[in-house]
Order: C-alpha cells, then structure tokens, then sequence
C-alpha cells in the first residue's frame, strides 16, 4: 500500500459506509468525542467542511435503466427521501457509532420509533413485557393500540428481577423498558434482562432517551435495540422532533422496511439538527450532570420535600446499579423527581403546583432534555391518560414533580426551587 494510500485509508471522513467499524478494523481506536464530531458525514464534490442539508424529496438518474436499478437494488444510491437522504443518513450513522451499533433508523419522533419498534418485531399473538416505569405515551401505544392489534402486554415492576422472570411467556418476544425512567428516573438491570431474554428468545428493547451514549450503552450491556427520543438530549435545545433506533443491521432491516413502508420519516433539517446536536453531546451531558448532582443535593436535604428520585444519590436502591452501567463518573442523567411535603389542609397536588408556579425562570414544559431547566407535573401531564390505578403503579403520585436540570447556573436553578419550596 502506498503512503497516500495509507493516508487516505486513515482519514475519518473516507471511512464509508459505516466509518466506525471501518476505523476499528484499521486500528483506528476513536474516542466518543472525536466521533460525535466527525462520524458518518457525507461530504459532496463540492467539498463543504460542515454538513449540507438535503432538502430534496426525489433524485435524478441518469437513464431509465439506472432508475431501475437503483429501484431493484442492483445500484445502491438515494431513491427517494421517505427512506434514502444523505442528512438523514448522516445522523444515523453518527448515532449508530456512538451507541457502539451496526445500523440506525431515524424516526420522525421518539413515539415513531417505539411504534416501529413494534411494529417490526410484534405480531398478533405476541406478548410484549414492559416496566411499569414508562412514559404515559409508550403506555398508552402498547394498552390502546398494539393490544387492539392482537398482542398481549404486561407490565412489572423494573426494579424486580424476578417479577421479570416471572412474567415471561412462552409467547413474549420483546422486554421493552426504560433505563433511566421517566419520570421518577428508575434503573433496571439491563445486564439481567439481557441473560433473561437470551435464555427466552426474546428481544431486549432499551430506551436510552434520558441516559445517552454519552453516559450508558446498552447494547453493550447486552441490550438488542437501543431506542431514543431524539427530540430530547441528542438535540439539546428544544428544536425539533425526531426519534431512532439503534441494532444489528439484520434489526435494523426490519425497523427501516417499516419506515420506508409506513412513512415514520425524519425530515432532513431535523436530521442535520441532530448531527450538530451531537458534536457536543457528551460535552452538554457533562454538564448536565453536575449540575443535576448538586440540585439532588440541595432537594434531599429541603425539609419540604419527602423523597428525591434520582440514581446519584448515594441512599438510591439503583445507586450502584446505575454507577455500574453508567461510563461517565458521576453521570447519573440530569432527569430526577422529587416529592413534596405538606404540613397543612392543602393537599399534595396543590402543594406541588405552588412549587411549579412559584419559579420565575424555570420553564414550566414538559419537553425536557433541553439546555433549559424543565419543571412539570407528570400526574396532569404526561401521564394525565393512565388511570388512577396505572399511575400508582407507575409511583406517580399527586405530589410528584419531574424536573431536567438544565444548563443554566445551578445556583439560580437552586434559588428558582426554592422560591415555591421555602413558601409551602
């Protein structure tokens, strides 16, 4: 091989398709960082440095018979932006590498991609087996529609390793669970899970929204397919929607057969959006994370607030759980919830609407994930459709309150707290 030759071999943004595996066969041992900056681009004739947005919806080609194969397969190449476009792809890439997977699929939401997530590995007469500890929405997919369907869904608690074990079926085909959990920011066993699903012939679905590939892996925790809202951390500020999904290339067929056919696609600015997002993924969740330590600190020790929910805190029955599966030190994600105390006629959910009122420059949303500190309350919120019974089994009470430390000085995020819980 000539010097050029070895130059160009070496260089990040030749390394195509799948750069990653490429730089890995080469023994070009790349750091997160470095990827999240330079995995995946496409780089045109043209020879733009930062990545171009297609906004084209169709391509040319150059003869009827050119179209045909790219259509047949014989050609591989863009065919139409429902399911082939270069920003799109971009993305996928960047994302698949830093998750430590073969293949992404891009969604056009987190919803998007847990729908086609269940769409591509449920049928009717399947079971699906989901932590108690979900978003009300993921709820709400599996109970009203994939139920309708003909699939069966159960739910424990995520914590019980062996009320896992207990609940398989012989038709269950998917675990699905969230690790850390919206909102009270639970840990499963994602280790256990896996030799659990490994022993049953059973895929093991994690979602990944609150953690990231910046503080938790979970295919190489043994996970099968790594879900993410991407609408949430992998853009950071609260711009546009998108979802994704993450495995073997053979998972991932599936998955992109459904977008392609069911039309679950993310645009290509939102794609574009996300790549930038993610050059400074591991940079943001740093921060994040030491802001979210000190906030937990400060919440623990209020004498108006009962419990804090959140894995960073030494007390949590996740807490070296959390510390095993999590890579970055003190990285326990920036999501917690916290639970307030009342010594009046008031009753809890009043008391945790006056906390929620009282901030002044918290924003009261229930996007989270973003550079902005988020406050909600889950009971009203996100979780409003769950029955009443669905919620306590959830550990969503009236008095509980989810709050995304953002990346504001922490002190005036601590003084925004506290404004509504100094005055209860």
């Amino acid at each position: 091989m000539s010097q050029s030759q070895m130059q160009d071999e070496s260089n990040l943004n030749t390394l195509d398709p799948n750069w990653r595996n490429d730089a890995l066969d080469l023994g070009l041992d790349y750091g997160m960082q470095t990827i999240a900056v330079r995995a995946g681009q496409h780089r045109t004739d043209e020879g733009e440095h930062s990545e171009p947005i297609f906004t084209t919806s169709s391509y040319v080609y150059q003869s009827a018979a050119d179209a045909a194969a790219h259509f047949d397969g014989t050609k591989t190449g863009n065919v139409y932006s429902r399911h082939t476009n270069p920003s799109v792809r971009t993305f996928e890439r960047r994302l698949a590498a830093l998750e430590n997977g073969e293949r992404a699929v891009a969604t056009a939401s987190g919803m998007g991609a847990i729908l086609t997530m269940c769409l591509a590995y449920l049928k009717a007469g399947d079971h699906l087996l989901a932590a108690n500890q979900l978003f009300g929405s993921s709820i709400g997919l599996f109970n009203n529609y994939m139920a309708k369907f003909g699939v069966e869904v159960s739910y424990v608690d995520c914590f019980d390793n062996e009320a896992w074990a207990k609940a398989v079926q012989p038709n269950t085909k998917v675990i699905y669970c969230e690790s850390p959990s919206n909102p009270l920011a639970q840990i499963c066993d994602i280790g256990y899970l896996s030799q659990l699903c490994k022993a049953n012939d059973i895929l093991l679905v994690v979602d990944n929204c609150f953690a990231t590939p910046a503080l938790q892996r979970p295919l190489d925790l043994g996970a099968d397919v790594v879900i993410h809202s991407a609408t949430k951390y992998l853009d950071g500020q609260g711009r546009v929607l998108g979802g994704a999904l993450v495995g073997s290339d053979a998972l991932m067929q599936e998955a992109f057969t459904v977008v392609r056919s069911g039309g679950i696609s993310m645009s290509p600015f939102n794609a574009w959006v996300f790549t930038k997002g993610l050059e400074t993924l591991k940079l943001r969740m740093q921060a994040h994370c030491h802001n979210a330590n000190q906030v937990a600190d400060f919440l623990v020790n209020h004498p108006n607030v009962s419990t804090v929910h959140f894995s960073g805190l030494s007390d949590h029955p996740a807490h070296e759980l959390a510390t095993r599966q999590h890579h970055m030190k003190d990285g326990y994600g920036a999501i917690m919830g916290f639970e307030v105390k009342v010594s009046d006629s008031r009753d809890t959910k009043e008391a945790a609407w006056h906390v929620i009122d009282s901030t002044q420059m918290v924003s009261i949303t229930n996007n989270l994930g973003d550079a902005k500190t988020t406050i909600t309350h889950p009971a009203t919120t996100t979780h409003f459709r769950l029955t009443a019974e669905a919620r306590a089994e959830a550990g969503v009470k009236d008095g509980l309150i989810r709050l995304s430390v953002g990346l504001e000085d922490v002190e005036d995020i601590i003084k925004d707290l506290a404004r509504g819980l100094d005055s209860l």
